[in-house]
């Protein structure tokens, strides 16, 4: 009965070993799915082991590179169109420079500085330097009292509640963009930014809410989509060219982590903000 039990044992570890042997490819697949969905310069799989997971491999890196040559052509597209636009731009500005109707003039001007912001704003969205600025650890709850400091300073209505400190890995330049346009976005549109942070297991919450009118909520996800400016509450009198929910968007993606919109308890928006590389 003993040798019985033992051969048991062993076949049944053996059969244990032999199927996390065969399943690990699966796993590394997974991580590579996940990393090229967050940074398409992901470095590409290791074409070794079998004839199967072989071909998989280069199957798989033959589409990342497919990818990140269409993400580089359209940037490149995006820029020869930027670089070609700014002389008519130019030539407009002089010859409004020279209209004698002053209130004319200043429209003008002022259309052309839109147009080029717009171009400006367009190409930075494109580039995508989320993507290509590289992970360091940083102090998050540092950087919000930071610039929570810096707009109250300015006379804004802005707090923040949370910890005194939390160290995470991100992209500091990117990340201070996106949650710069979300906390500016708030005090423009909604009079205040009320900014709160807290963890939930290997994630940051952030929560900024807002005493404004708010969104309709069937217009929740479509003030994400690049140039998508809402009347009831943006209009051209108070700026912006519509990129800054959908460039902050890009931004907190490209961390692994994501932005939603809700309504506010007791009136006004939320926008929360989730981020992972807490623990690493």
């Amino acid at each position: 009965m003993a040798p019985l039990v033992i051969a048991l044992v062993l076949v049944t570890l053996f059969s244990l070993m032999a199927v996390r042997r065969a399943t690990r490819p699966f796993a590394t697949f997974a991580q590579a799915a996940e990393r090229l969905g967050v940074d398409v310069s992901a470095p590409p799989l290791p074409e070794t082991g079998p004839r199967e997971v072989r071909q998989a491999a280069q199957a798989f890196n033959i589409m990342q590179g497919r990818i990140t040559r269409f993400v580089q052509d359209r940037t490149q597209m995006l820029a020869a169109i930027s670089h070609d636009l700014k002389t008519p731009i130019t030539r407009l500005r002089l010859r409004a420079e020279f209209m004698d109707d002053d209130d004319q003039r200043a429209k003008m001007l002022s259309d052309l500085e839109e147009m080029e912001a717009m171009i400006a704003s367009t190409l930075a969205f494109a580039r995508d330097d989320a993507a290509s600025e590289p992970r360091l650890r940083l102090d998050l709850a540092a950087m919000l009292q930071g610039m929570v400091e810096d707009l109250d300073d300015l006379g804004a209505r802005c707090s923040y509640e949370g910890p005194q400190s939390l160290v995470l890995e991100a992209r500091p330049a990117a990340l201070k963009r996106a949650l710069s346009n979300v906390i500016d976005n708030a005090i423009k549109y909604g009079g205040s930014a009320a900014v709160a942070l807290e963890t939930s297991g290997r994630e940051a919450r952030i929560t900024i809410d807002d005493q404004g009118p708010g969104i309709p909520a069937e217009a929740h996800e479509r003030v994400f989509a690049p140039f998508v400016r809402l009347e009831a509450s943006r209009s051209r009198d108070t700026g912006g060219t519509g990129l800054g929910l959908a460039v902050a968007r890009a931004a907190i993606r490209a961390h692994g982590g994501d932005i939603a919109l809700a309504d506010r308890p007791g009136g006004g928006l939320r926008v929360t903000v989730t981020l992972p590389g807490m623990g690493r």
